[in-house]
């Protein structure tokens, strides 16, 4: 018997989704990949269902390079509400504790630096991390309490933009890989001797993927053919900026592109090795613009990690 069909269209890009409120990412992904015809679709990081901003979905090939958005810097603006703590860290569960302190702006801003750089993050119970096999957030809304280690996070910039009242504060963070907002909210209220939890969250950036180059799925619905809507995607390499480039021309895409290392010039080599020595991991390898393959650098000699069949 021959090979089965995929059903859809064979089209790759990334999407920059401008989630809306009470819109889970599962959901979104599925919408998309439903409005584009595409034969395949997934999204690079989670978003809380009552969290609103940026969902990078990625169609087609370019779920292949969806782990290295997942690592880029992530960029969020929230709310933090004082006197109660959620047993979720945000507006969705029951209250577990009050208190009646309210912290002031300098003490705010005297502990922010606390939670600047390596820290050490117990992510919340209601969390996707898996614990013997289950979602921690499986476990928790069946009542049992779930022992979660705590883990190194960076955090690269915390500061404090507003305080509307003696209730709220709203800050901005940049954060990298497996950082909670929640765990940082519900921690910095802890140190500051008070409860707290996230009332409003939105992501501002994922990497070079910022909101305001986003699109709603109401929006995209909205568009009435297929290459409307595929004007809106990025190609691969816009959401892979992170990374180092090395240019290459035809025959060594070909020879990427059937799993053969590439060779490049010295020249080529050292804009991409920089000062590191050994080996480069996680380099993209582009013709004109166009990603061709991840790689790693060995010498002059590019090797194919992830080969994207654009």
């Amino acid at each position: 018997m021959g090979r089965r069909r995929k059903k859809g269209r064979p089209i790759s890009g990334w999407l920059i989704i401008d989630k809306a409120y009470d819109v889970g990412s599962t959901e979104a992904v599925s919408k998309a990949k439903w409005l584009f015809q595409a034969q395949k679709a997934g999204h690079a990081g989670t978003l809380d269902p009552l969290a609103t901003g940026v969902l990078p979905i990625a169609l087609g090939e370019a779920t292949k390079t969806a782990a290295y958005v997942m690592d880029a810097e992530k960029h969020y603006r929230f709310k933090a509400t004082w006197g109660e703590r959620r047993a979720t860290d945000d507006v969705e569960g029951d209250v577990i504790a009050t208190s009646d302190k309210r912290p002031s702006r300098d003490e705010i801003e005297a502990a922010l630096g606390r939670f600047t750089g390596e820290i050490e993050q117990v992510p919340p119970q209601f969390s996707a991390i898996k614990v013997g096999g289950e979602r921690a957030y499986d476990i928790a809304r069946e009542g049992e309490e779930v022992k979660l280690q705590p883990r190194q996070v960076t955090i690269n910039d915390f500061k404090l933009i507003d305080v509307p009242s003696a209730d709220e504060a709203v800050f901005e963070a940049k954060t990298g890989k497996g950082a909670y907002v929640r765990a940082l909210v519900r921690d910095l209220a802890q140190v500051l001797g008070a409860e707290g939890y996230v009332s409003e969250l939105r992501r501002l950036a994922v990497g070079s993927l910022r909101a305001e180059d986003g699109v709603t799925l109401e929006a995209l619905e909205a568009l009435d053919t297929l290459d409307s809507r595929d004007a809106v995607l990025l190609p691969i390499a816009d959401a892979l900026t992170a990374l180092p480039q090395a240019a290459i021309d035809g025959p060594q895409a070909d020879r990427l592109r059937h799993g053969q290392a590439a060779i490049i010039t010295p020249a080529v080599a050292k804009g991409v090795r920089g000062e590191r020595v050994g080996e480069v991991e996680g380099v993209l390898a582009v013709m004109h613009d166009e990603a061709v393959a991840i790689c790693t650098l060995d010498g002059l000699k590019l090797k194919p990690a992830r080969v994207l069949n654009n």
